[in-house]
């Protein structure tokens, strides 16, 4: 895998990639759609992996403030939290990292991100880089690189596990080698990246200095 290359960290997504959080997202989110006279069925495939001041601003609506529109749908999300579940095997796989090796940077605002990740039982990084941490969302690559920087590492040394587009764009804008998850993915994406559809089988070899190796073989013993 990866040809034995080693990292230095890895950094995930979170929304896709560690937690499945598609349905409740897409509740919140369809019931705003609907009152904005949006086709649901064209807006929705947009929301994933990016920002929701930034999904709403990008749509100009008339007299809608991206700042109050998303404040109001953290509140519906983070009160709607049924049916988050974990990626098959991502519990187990975080808990085998290192702390300091390993952080979350997600579009997701930060109180949003505690809820989901303790609602899926997904163990809390030491690093999380939220929405409200940078200037630029996912396809820029900030998220990942002040992640990076918080483990005390380079984000080209890094593997970042990711789902959407934006957040692969992300990821190769910060130079850093991808993995990409397609547990939640209702249609083949097209990527040159490996894939993985779960981290069942998906283990690690660590060596002297504390990098990484993503290792299928380890994963069974």
């Amino acid at each position: 895998m990866f040809a034995g290359r080693k990292f230095a960290a890895f950094l995930f997504d979170m929304d896709g990639t560690v937690i499945n959080s598609i349905a409740a997202a897409e509740r919140v989110w369809t019931q705003w759609a609907q009152r904005q006279g949006l086709d649901v069925g064209k807006f929705l495939p947009t929301i994933h992996g990016v920002r929701a001041i930034e999904t709403i601003g990008r749509l100009n609506l008339p007299g809608v403030d991206p700042v109050r529109e998303a404040d109001a749908l953290l509140q519906a999300e983070a009160a709607d939290l049924d049916g988050i579940l974990p990626i098959a095997g991502a519990v187990a796989f975080l808990k085998s990292l290192q702390p300091e090796r390993w952080a979350i940077a997600t579009s997701a605002p930060r109180e949003l991100a505690l809820l989901r990740m303790k609602a899926a039982g997904i163990p809390v990084p030491a690093v999380i880089v939220a929405a409200e941490d940078v200037t630029r969302g996912k396809p820029a690559p900030d998220c990942f690189r002040l992640a990076a920087e918080r483990l005390g590492v380079d984000a080209r040394d890094c593997l970042v596990f990711e789902d959407a587009p934006a957040g692969i764009a992300a990821a190769e804008a910060a130079e850093a080698t991808v993995m990409v998850i397609s547990a939640t993915h209702g249609h083949p994406l097209q990527t040159p990246h490996m894939a993985i559809a779960s981290y069942d089988g998906l283990g690690i070899a660590i060596d002297d200095r504390g990098w990484i190796a993503p290792s299928p073989e380890l994963a069974a013993a």
